[in-house]
């Protein structure tokens, strides 16, 4: 999180960003919900909000749908458009009461409504329950990245990214070279190969990339609208097992990872270019393996660093 959101104690207090262009409006609101323990943002007009929502990256947006220039309606819209704020709930606040114009707010984003003139104490109560919502949704979130689950949520129809945690932007960017709103071309293949499976409830296999000695598999977890779907990822790295290698048959840290790409199939020339070293660079390497090992074939030393392994990481998949 960059600029002002980095200022911002979320343990303690929760962010609201309020968006009109009359002052009173502003006023009240302000003092009520900063005297209830919320930090409160303000901005005059639709082109403000945007920007300090995206440095902000608010709890819950108030925003006045009939404002000169870009209107509520707009404003709204952008927001969800954007991976880094699609996630947040907007209330519209609204002197408006026709049909059409509420379908018009919840068609736009919103999650809610009141109507002017602005009662605090109802702001409040419908703020109260919004953020219930988003606060589960948040820790969720902030919860399978601590514990290296990176999420995020991809729209199948455009294959647009719709929101991400903060682990799952970096690995997107490590293994594919993508950002937000772009999702990775092979994971949105994968998405659409599965829908049918998975709208009827049956979990898809689940989709791998590898990066040198990592690997990051794809999980489709659920539905969360119409048309977006929540995938759940998970980097797993066999740095331990190289490691484990190396302690184990009295290897140095290069013949180690020159045996781990033997035991996964690879030829010489794979390996060298792994590594970022010559087929005949590795050979010698390979040489040494053999000799530590006792053995004189590839297949002789793949089987018996793979009995090695399987007994200290019963997890590792060969």
């Amino acid at each position: 999180m960059s600029g002002a959101a980095t200022t911002f104690d979320r343990a303690t207090s929760e962010v609201v960003l309020i968006v009109d262009d009359v002052p009173d409006n502003l006023s009240v609101l302000h003092d009520a919900l900063d005297e209830s323990g919320y930090t409160v943002l303000v901005a005059t007009g639709g082109e403000a909000a945007l920007a300090r929502a995206a440095q902000a990256l608010p709890d819950i947006v108030l925003l006045d749908a009939m404002m000169p220039g870009m209107d509520g309606f707009e404003v709204a819209k952008r927001l969800k458009a954007a991976p880094e704020t699609a996630h947040i709930p907007i209330i519209f606040m609204t002197g408006l009461t026709e049909t059409e114009h509420l379908v018009a707010a919840l068609e736009a984003g919103g999650v809610d409504y009141v109507t002017k003139p602005i009662k605090p104490k109802e702001v409040l109560a419908r703020m109260g329950v919004h953020m219930e919502g988003a606060r589960q949704a948040r820790q969720t979130r902030n919860a399978l990245d601590a514990f290296g689950y990176a999420s995020i949520t991809v729209r199948a129809s455009d294959g647009k990214l719709m929101w991400q945690t903060p682990l799952a932007r970096e690995l997107l960017a490590e293994y594919y070279g993508t950002r937000a709103p772009e999702t990775p071309a092979p994971v949105v293949d994968w998405l659409r190969r599965h829908l049918k499976e998975a709208e009827q409830q049956i979990e898809p296999p689940r989709l791998t990339a590898e990066l040198g000695a990592r690997r990051l598999t794809f999980r489709l977890h659920q539905q969360t609208g119409d048309d977006d779907w929540l995938i759940v990822m998970r980097e797993v790295s066999d740095t331990a097992v190289i490691e484990a290698m190396s302690l184990s048959f009295k290897l140095t840290a290069r013949e180690a990872e020159v045996l781990y790409w033997v035991v996964k199939g690879k030829i010489n020339r794979d390996i060298a270019d792994i590594l970022g070293s010559s087929p005949a660079t590795v050979k010698k390497h390979l040489e040494r393996v053999f000799a530590k090992l006792g053995v004189e074939t590839r297949t002789a030393a793949a089987a018996m660093a793979m009995n090695r392994i399987r007994q200290l990481h019963p997890q590792f998949g060969g």
